[in-house]
């Protein structure tokens, strides 16, 4: 696919470099509006403003708006500054209102407000209809253009209706039933209307049993919803029960992509960025990355300070100190196994916070398996490599049993605070992925350090 692309962005740039716009536009017609999307994407890396202003007008006015949402935010910005008043209004008057407001939470306020005063009474209602709602909840990420339907009308004049006014809508497959009040009584598909009898009254075959939403959900809350019905598009209700929107399928995919690159981001100690690899500056990464490598390194000063404090005990038990970078990384493997685990039974809504005792007694008993076996297989790795250097001593059997030890102990403690952490961090309002493999690595760090160094004491001084 990339392939693909890639000879035809070439194709393009030579097309353009010979003066061949029509042959130009006649690719384009070809092509699917994503696709489009993604070629305007590498060629405003590869032309001149003016010469890639004068590509994306090749577009058809009814396609150009479509291929225009699609875009990365930043060469939507970069769009609207270049093109003429006519052309933004059209882009705009021809976008979906969720896909506006979307492109108003991001533009800058001097761009905002160039926008809405091209755009019309109606569309400027819509969207700040839309940005009234609260950054994650439904209602922000909903569609205004819905069908809507009177349930005291006949099959024949709904679907009259919908031939009216569904070449504006985000969907037609699903109409949403409504009564004098437009609270929400019922749905009914475009199969059902097609095939009833066109003198039957929508109340009669109607579903009454209606799977909705509230404005203030959280959207993760909503997908998870699509995820459970296999739904393609789903009604968003005020306090009331008042239908003031629809979810899309499409909008959904783009939030369960979102929130899980962010968690993918926290869990690798990232700060979250909404923009593309190579779409974020140098400075820009630097700036994710820092903040938390910084927080990491000084915590990491902890377990220097405990190797520090029995330094004196250390030196006088030779081989010993080899050990210690294997129970750390065990430690952070196993905390890290946990904490990934429970984190997306979270986010599933699999495990909560009445479960933590479940949880606890299960990963203590995972924990003694892993511990057993790890202990079992690193006893025999040590003897063999003692065998076949320096030889099996007593000495060397003592080290061997308090590495298996601490390493049985630790791979325990890793699991209970791999497994605790998220759910606690849950309950307190934080986001769990936080409290994934990079902070807990450090607290299992300095716990396995004193674990291993207490045992070492004890048994080998």
């Amino acid at each position: 696919m990339l392939d693909e692309l890639d000879e035809l962005v070439k194709k393009v740039i030579e097309l353009i470099e010979d003066k061949k716009y029509v042959l130009v536009k006649k690719e384009f017609a070809d092509m699917n509006e994503a696709d489009i999307a993604e070629v305007l994407e590498e060629l405003q890396e590869e032309l001149p403003t003016q010469e890639f202003i004068r590509v994306f007008r090749l577009l058809p006015k009814d396609i150009a708006a479509d291929v225009f949402a699609h875009l990365p935010v930043e060469i939507e910005q970069y769009i609207i500054n270049s093109l003429t008043d006519k052309e933004t209004t059209n882009i705009i008057e021809n976008m979906f209102a969720d896909d506006a407001a979307d492109l108003m939470e991001e533009m800058p306020a001097s761009v905002v407000r160039r926008i809405l005063a091209l755009a019309s009474d109606e569309t400027r209602n819509d969207i700040n209809h839309l940005l009234k709602y609260p950054e994650d909840s439904a209602g922000s990420i909903m569609t205004v253009e819905f069908a809507d339907l009177k349930e005291n009308i006949t099959v024949k004049q709904a679907l009259e209706r919908i031939r009216k006014i569904g070449i504006d809508k985000e969907t037609i497959n699903t109409c949403y039933v409504l009564d004098l009040q437009r609270h929400l009584v019922g749905s009914v598909t475009l199969r059902t209307l097609l095939l009833g009898n066109p003198d039957a009254i929508v109340s009669d075959i109607m579903d009454e049993n209606v799977i909705t939403v509230s404005t203030l959900d959280d959207q993760e809350t909503v997908a998870r919803q699509f995820q459970k019905y296999d739904f393609m598009a789903m009604p968003v209700v005020d306090s009331e029960n008042r239908l003031v929107g629809i979810i899309t399928v499409d909008d959904i995919l783009e939030i369960i992509e979102e929130e899980a690159t962010e968690d993918m981001e926290k869990m690798a100690a990232i700060l979250p960025s909404d923009k593309s690899y190579f779409r974020t500056g140098i400075f820009e990464t630097f700036k994710s990355r820092i903040p938390w490598l910084l927080i990491l390194m000084i915590s990491a000063t902890i377990t220097g300070t405990i190797i520090d404090s029995f330094e004196a005990k250390l030196a006088g038990i030779t081989g010993l100190v080899a050990f210690i970078p294997m129970l750390m990384d065990t430690g952070g493997n196993s905390g890290g196994q946990a904490s990934v685990t429970i984190i997306r039974a979270i986010s599933l809504n699999e495990v909560e916070f009445k479960d933590i005792f479940k949880v606890i007694w299960k990963e203590i008993r995972v924990a003694v398996l892993c511990g057993l076996t790890l202990a079992v297989v690193n006893f025999i790795r040590v003897l063999i490599m003692n065998a076949l250097g320096t030889g099996i001593t007593h000495e060397a059997i003592m080290v061997n049993i308090t590495v298996c030890i601490t390493l049985c102990i630790t791979v325990m403690c890793a699991k209970l605070v791999g497994c605790m952490l998220p759910i606690l961090a849950n309950q307190l309002g934080f986001d769990p992925a936080v409290m994934a493999s990079p902070f807990i690595t450090t607290i299992v760090d300095a716990i396995s350090l004193v674990l291993f160094l207490k045992i070492a004491t004890f048994m080998l001084m």
